[in-house]
């Protein structure tokens, strides 16, 4: 059902996902994470929330991705209907695909990234997602933009797509959450919208937002 990308910055720490489907509300689903211990996307023909918050805690109890991933899929008696891509504070990337997810179902992965889908037209999807988030320049939303459309543009979810999603999360700033729920072109809306974010009252507002390294932070 989704196509999903989670990024380290190697140089500032910073962490990113983004996440498209055929189907509604894909940010609610799939996307979790916290600056300080990680990121997940837990999806697949039916996806378990508990997977994605629950990788997200193993890590921060000091397992790494490929440790996490596998304490929270080996216990579940659904696994093979359910997908699940991890990253780690240190980069380091782990996923798991049950085998009957429908569609094509697999992943990409680089160092400190990692790409995966299910119902997808294509392999190339993953590899397309990948290939253009390297090739982006920009920020880290910028780039995980980037990468949604070459995903899109390599055939994306069988199905169309209906929503798209972003999460950027970093220890020097506000955690940027954005979600276009239904749209008929769901990434160009993010886009758009991540946009609006960057200018006007919301951009002048976000330097006096608490962050973790500067929890006191406020307007005076």
């Amino acid at each position: 059902m989704t196509f999903s990308i989670l990024a380290r910055d190697r140089e500032t720490g910073t962490l990113g996902g983004a996440a498209a489907t055929g189907s509604l509300c894909v940010g609610g689903w799939v996307l979790r994470g916290d600056s300080r211990w990680g990121l997940s996307a837990s999806q697949g023909a039916s996806p378990s929330p508990m997977w994605g918050e629950d990788v997200i805690e193993a890590m921060r109890m000091g397992r790494d991705a490929a440790t996490a991933v596998d304490a929270v899929t080996r216990p579940d008696g659904g696994r093979a209907w359910r997908q699940l891509a991890a990253l780690d504070p240190g980069g380091g990337t782990a996923v798991f695909t049950g085998e009957h997810n429908t569609g094509w179902h697999g992943h990409a992965e680089d160092a400190g990234v990692i790409v995966a889908g299910n119902m997808l037209s294509r392999s190339e999807v993953v590899t397309a997602t990948l290939a253009a988030f390297h090739e982006a320049r920009g920020t880290m939303a910028e780039r995980l933009i980037a990468a949604l459309s070459g995903g899109e543009a390599a055939g994306g979810d069988s199905r169309g797509l209906q929503s798209a999603a972003l999460l950027v999360l970093a220890n020097d700033a506000p955690p940027l959450t954005l979600r276009i729920d239904w749209s008929e072109a769901p990434i160009a809306a993010l886009a758009a919208l991540h946009a609006r974010a960057q200018q006007g009252d919301y951009a002048r507002w976000l330097p006096c937002v608490p962050t973790r390294d500067d929890p006191e932070r406020h307007p005076g």
